[in-house]
């Protein structure tokens, strides 16, 4: 079920036509059956576990910044080089990049979910280099 982004699972049944007859005598809900995507994430759930991946939202980025012709690379500007100004160059979209570099911000925040065993918490992190010198490194548990 969703409510406005939210999801309610339970493997009790009992419970969940309780649940549901509770939110429906407030709110307006939309039943939507087994979970299988929901905010960029697909869900598959089985006996042993229910297990998150983020394909579809990847290869739908690709898509949408007509980059699904594009090729992976490890780092994807030669580390070497000199970066100058291109003053002769078509200019950026500045909509089309922040919106790019906003898909790939939530692409990321999902990454690790609960890879703490111990806790269960995710641990999200950032690294800031000059060059190949690290200047400043973040880590957020």
């Amino acid at each position: 079920m969703y409510v406005d982004d939210i999801i309610f699972g339970s493997n009790n049944n009992t419970f969940c036509e309780e649940f549901v007859a509770t939110m429906q005598g407030k709110f307006k809900i939309s039943m939507m059956g087994e979970l299988t995507y929901f905010l960029g994430l697909q869900v598959k759930q089985l006996k042993h576990g229910t297990f998150l991946n983020q394909s579809k939202y990847c290869f739908d980025l690709l898509k949408k910044f007509k980059m699904e012709d594009c090729k992976e690379a490890a780092t994807p500007i030669a580390t070497n080089c000199l970066m100058d100004a291109n003053e002769v160059g078509q200019s950026v979209d500045s909509i089309k990049y922040r919106g790019l570099i906003g898909s790939l911000l939530y692409l990321t925040a999902n990454s690790d979910y609960a890879g703490y065993k111990l806790d269960r918490k995710s641990t999200s992190g950032t690294c800031h280099l000059l060059g190949s010198s690290l200047i400043s490194w973040n880590s957020k548990k």
